[in-house]
């Protein structure tokens, strides 16, 4: 949703009111049927083409539409309650593509895991889904600079009684954990001492929450933003203070972007000039905001920088 990470990723996981909201399973239940109606009133493009760098944003401003894939995962992409299209991505990539001359955008919801493949088999166009940029996924797409930056937290018991600040204590202290599937915290606990198959994996952080007060897990791990957003509620859980993964021995920082076909690097380059723009003037800023994102959250990290150079 990452690191060097091996295992799929999160991204990022859910957030704002996500404890009253439905969640990720029941978002990409209750969106799937949505996103095929969609998708069955739009002809699939073809990746194929003779000019260098990609003709599909020329494409796309010929059909009006973009189709982005997304992961039900509140902030980052997902339907509301009103069966809208929202999250920190989508409304990102709504005035992105409105300024290079595409008006609509459209919805492909997919297992988070599924995004990279689907993309890749022209199933929608971009990945619209807040997904951490990391050497591992920079072999099989290419992403813009990120719009954001995030560090990791925990969801611990109020009082966080076995005193969990990071992975190394979780290992340190036997822990029982836990994190979201396909999320990047799987590899950090990993890379940390922690055996794989001891994690308990969750749909997301929701759950997490859940596991937490109930006493099946001691704490659940995710990004900085989801884990504050989730445990406003709770009477029982609270968010520990952010911190960096050790990730090859020194402290990381993730960055969540879009995801492109290698061979539309056109439209990424595009996409990119348009994003710094908004940076520039502070209209990022503003467009996050409202999902829970903080100016701590802004970033001039760089795709380049998180694939690995």
């Amino acid at each position: 949703m990452a690191p060097p990470q091996r295992s799929p990723l999160r991204s990022p996981e859910p957030i704002s009111q996500a404890a009253s909201r439905p969640t990720r399973r029941s978002l990409l239940a209750g969106v799937a049927a949505l996103g095929a109606l969609g998708a069955a009133g739009c002809s699939r493009v073809a990746t194929a083409s003779s000019t260098e760098g990609g003709d599909l944003l020329g494409r796309l401003r010929a059909a009006g539409v973009v189709r982005l894939g997304i992961a039900g995962e509140i902030p980052f992409g997902f339907i509301d309650t009103n069966g809208e299209l929202t999250g920190e991505a989508p409304e990102l990539a709504k005035v992105i593509f409105k300024r290079l001359g595409i008006d609509r955008v459209q919805p492909v919801p997919t297992e988070f895991g599924s995004l990279i493949p689907g993309l890749n088999s022209q199933q929608f166009d971009v990945v619209a889904a807040g997904m951490y940029v990391n050497p591992e996924r920079c072999e099989q797409v290419i992403f813009s600079d990120p719009d954001y930056q995030m560090l990791d937290s925990f969801i611990v018991r109020k009082g966080n009684p076995k005193g969990l600040r990071d992975y190394k204590d979780v290992v340190e202290k036997k822990a029982k954990f836990a994190t979201g599937t396909g999320y990047a915290e799987i590899q950090y606990a990993v890379d940390a001492g922690y055996k794989e198959s001891d994690i308990l994996i969750v749909p997301d952080q929701v759950a997490g929450l859940n596991a937490v007060e109930a006493g099946r897990v001691d704490v659940f791990a995710g990004t900085a933003l989801t884990v504050r957003e989730v445990v406003k509620k709770s009477a029982k859980a609270e968010a520990t203070e952010p911190f960096k993964p050790i990730v090859d021995g020194k402290p990381h920082v993730d960055g969540g972007a879009f995801a492109f076909r290698p061979t539309e690097t056109n439209l990424r380059d595009a996409f990119n000039v348009e994003l710094h723009k908004l940076k520039k003037s502070g209209e990022l800023f503003r467009i996050l905001k409202p999902f829970g994102f903080t100016e701590a959250e802004m970033t001039d990290l760089t795709a380049k920088e998180l694939c690995g150079g």
